[in-house]
């Protein structure tokens, strides 16, 4: 008994002091969340400043009214108790106080509905942007594709960093850096104080794209487009989640939101389009396996390995990769559909937004990687061919 009470002791210690090493390691990420956070951020845009002083002026109003109503009531249950001899009056109802508090809580009514709805119109006003941006929410990562404005044409997926998800996988936070499960490989770029309108949708299920600091939260709906806006007033790094729970990875689709002086965003555009116009591999190229499956792991560890994990060995509804059947075919048609197309079940959301170089070197990368070793080569020209039909 006294060695189980011994060994008891010791794990809780242990705990204790991994719970500790862990609140330790817990700093404020600069743009939010902050350690501690209990009210709403200040935020860095006029609607979620606006936001703000809403939140504070009804927490005040409704503070006062509970004060002054529960206030009397209990003065005048203590002031007129039994014990104290008090009688029962016998009145009957009067105008004035009818009156009164038909006309003081309308009042009130008034003076908060009146500034809420000035921001709510104000929210949802989406004209005259300077860019628009369609964020698209995938299970689970975003797509950003700038529609309008400076930098119109740029699109890429935004992943949650993999050392960061090995992280969470492995359990060992302990030196986890600030940004824990917020970095991203991409984050939007957009630049400071320009109007910049949020169109979004979604690939499979309802995401919802928040950002605290600029007071917006919009949801993603399958088959449908909503928007909305905002204008940052600050350059810095501001981070949000996907706020609609949206499967067993929602915890692992962050948004990292860079916002940058004018000059800065114009040479991040550059540098895009550079980078964008590098990517547009011939189709008709022929690809030798040991470049194009080095290219798959590269798309594998940024758009597949959060599902499939790393050793394509899948988890609970996610098919593992190694081993598999279809991976292993020497008929290539049957992978290059699901890439293309998605999975029957709903479980895998299409790809046909990669390149079809890139298409082709995810599977080539999984025709040879872990156990399969196949030997086998998807060129472009296949996803191409399939593409179309």
């Amino acid at each position: 008994m006294k060695s189980i009470s011994s060994r008891l002791k010791a794990f809780v210690a242990m705990a204790g002091s991994g719970m500790a090493a862990a609140v330790h390691a817990v700093q404020d990420l600069p743009g939010g969340p902050a350690v501690n956070q209990l009210n709403l951020p200040l935020g860095v845009t006029r609607i979620a400043q606006e936001q703000h002083f809403l939140h504070w002026m009804m927490l005040v109003i409704c503070t006062l009214i509970f004060v002054g109503v529960f206030g009397v009531m209990f003065y005048s249950i203590w002031k007129h108790r039994k014990s104290r001899g008090a009688k029962a009056a016998n009145f009957h109802e009067s105008v004035t106080i009818e009156v009164a508090w038909t006309v003081v809580p309308f009042l009130i009514v008034i003076a908060i509905a009146l500034p809420a709805t000035k921001v709510l119109v104000a929210q949802k006003d989406t004209t005259n942007a300077d860019l628009t941006i369609k964020v698209t929410g995938y299970q689970w990562k975003w797509g950003y594709d700038y529609l309008n404005g400076e930098g119109e044409g740029l699109g890429f997926i935004s992943t949650l960093d993999s050392s960061h998800r090995a992280m969470s996988d492995s359990g060992n936070v302990t030196n986890a850096p600030a940004d824990y499960l917020f970095k991203v490989d991409q984050p939007m770029v957009v630049p400071v104080g320009k109007k910049v309108r949020v169109i979004t949708t979604a690939n499979d299920v309802i995401h919802s794209f928040m950002v605290p600091a600029f007071g917006i939260k919009q949801d993603a709906i399958p088959g449908f487009v909503r928007d909305t806006w905002f204008r940052a007033e600050k350059a810095g790094d501001y981070y949000g989640q996907c706020a609609e729970l949206c499967g067993k990875e929602h915890a692992y689709m962050p948004i990292h939101v860079k916002v940058v002086e004018p000059e800065q965003y114009t040479q991040w555009v550059d540098e895009q389009r550079k980078a964008a116009a590098a990517k547009l591999d011939d189709p008709a190229k022929v690809w030798e396996l040991a470049p194009l499956q080095a290219r798959g792991e590269k798309v594998y560890a940024a758009n597949c390995a959060a599902c499939h994990q790393a050793n394509g060995k899948g988890a609970g509804p996610i098919k593992p990769l190694d081993g598999s059947a279809v991976v292993l075919n020497t008929d290539h048609t049957p992978q290059i559909q699901i890439l293309l197309h998605g999975a029957a079940n709903g479980a895998m959301p299409s790809w046909k937004q990669l390149s079809d170089t890139d298409l082709a070197a995810v599977a080539t990368f999984t025709k040879n990687a872990w156990s399969n070793q196949t030997g086998q080569l998807v060129q472009p020209s296949e996803i191409v061919a399939e593409r179309g039909k």
